[in-house]
Formats: C-alpha cells, sequence, structure tokens
C-alpha cells in the first residue's frame, strides 16, 4: 500500500541547470580587482574595507565550489576526470587563508581563475554528456 509505484532517479538534488561555476569565477573577479585596488591605494579605511570585502568575496568562491563539488559532481565524474578532486581542493585553498583570502597579491587571484577555469572546461563537458 505504501510502496511507491514509480521509482525516480536523479543526477543532483534539481534539475542541473542550476549549477553553475560561473558563479565562482565571478566572485573570483571580484577578489582580483579588489587586489588590485587594494595594490594601488594607500589610504588605510580604503584597505581595510577592501581586506574585509576581499574575505568575504572569498568565502563566497569557496561556497560555490564546494556546491559544485559536492552536489553536482557525482562518483562517474570523478572516474572520468581523476583529476577533480585534486582541481577542488587546489581551488577551495586558493580561494582561502593560503591563497586570496590571506594575500591581497592579484597573482594570487588569477592562479584561483585558472583552477576555477579548469573546472569549468569539465563542467561543461559533463553537460554535454
Amino acid at each position: 500500500m505504501f510502496t511507491p509505484r514509480t521509482v525516480a532517479s536523479a543526477h543532483c538534488d534539481l534539475p542541473c541547470g542550476i549549477y553553475d561555476p560561473a558563479q565562482a569565477r565571478i566572485e573570483a573577479e571580484s577578489v582580483k580587482a579588489i587586489c588590485e585596488k587594494y595594490q594601488a591605494n594607500q589610504d588605510p579605511e580604503f584597505r581595510t574595507r577592501a581586506l574585509i570585502i576581499k574575505e568575504q568575496r572569498s568565502e563566497l568562491v569557496k561556497h560555490h565550489l564546494w556546491v559544485l563539488w559536492t552536489d553536482y559532481f557525482k562518483p562517474p565524474h570523478f572516474e572520468k576526470y581523476p583529476q577533480l578532486h585534486s582541481l577542488f581542493n587546489e581551488a577551495t585553498k586558493l580561494a582561502g587563508a593560503a591563497g586570496a583570502k590571506g594575500s591581497a597579491d592579484p597573482a594570487k587571484a588569477e592562479e584561483l581563475l585558472g583552477k576555477i577555469e579548469e573546472i569549468s572546461k569539465i563542467f561543461w563537458e559533463t553537460k554535454q554528456a
């Protein structure tokens, strides 16, 4: 009586259209722009505000990456793309204290953008499969 008559399965929590690495990229671009503005301005109040905002944006980058890593990508993806786990690990570290969050160096933010681009390429390959 309570047994379902139809069993459905899905690749992800909701239709896949909700996931997009562009969210992480946009926040990472903000981090890079803030780093550049920070380097170009010597006003202490401005620099303090810039660091606070940069850290908030870095946290958002990590959040968006973690959502992709834990909710979108599934075991078959990790089998086909064995570098995915290390890409996400490296990208989240670059967004964290060891990278863009802990540094005001635009080069660190650029490195982060590079990792996000690698993840994005794999993401879009999986979307077309």
